[in-house]
């Protein structure tokens, strides 16, 4: 467990920081909190890996949130993650979130929007982003070939 001491949000660092944001305890809709939830799916990707078995939304699921992991739950989370560009389903195989980050954002999206009970457009994405790139620093950010609109 990391400690962060003398810190003015220190209770908010340690709950985010420790174990329950595995288990959904501890997920808020902070910086620090998607930074370990991006680091968390890369040290998943290599115990699924290490483990043979797939990397997919399924099995992620199922070693974050064990029994509460249900197929509704799993059902709920690909529905929520889904864009019109995008499609999540449960047993397809996923990319290492460094190489192929679009699908994983839109997954850390609904497993924080569903466990903290708000809408997926309440998820702070540009926070999502920033610790994206603080958990992944020589990994090319997620946005970049969007273009700006004039003013």
């Amino acid at each position: 467990m990391i400690a962060i001491e003398n810190t003015q949000n220190s209770e908010r660092h340690q709950t985010c920081l420790d174990g329950r944001v595995v288990r959904g305890e501890g997920i808020a809709n902070t910086l620090e909190c998607f930074v370990q939830l991006w680091l968390r799916l890369e040290r998943t990707r290599r115990l699924l890996e290490g483990q043979c078995k797939r990397f997919c939304i399924r099995n992620i699921l199922r070693s974050w949130f064990g029994l509460k992991a249900t197929d509704d739950y799993i059902f709920e989370v690909c529905m929520r993650g889904s864009t019109e560009e995008l499609t999540l389903n449960g047993m397809d195989t996923l990319p290492p979130p460094a190489i192929s980050p679009r699908k994983h954002r839109e997954l850390l999206r609904a497993i924080v929007s569903i466990t903290l009970g708000i809408g997926t457009r309440k998820v702070h994405l540009s926070q999502l982003d920033k610790a994206f790139c603080q958990a992944f620093p020589r990994s090319t950010a997620i946005n970049v070939n969007k273009k700006k609109k004039p003013p």
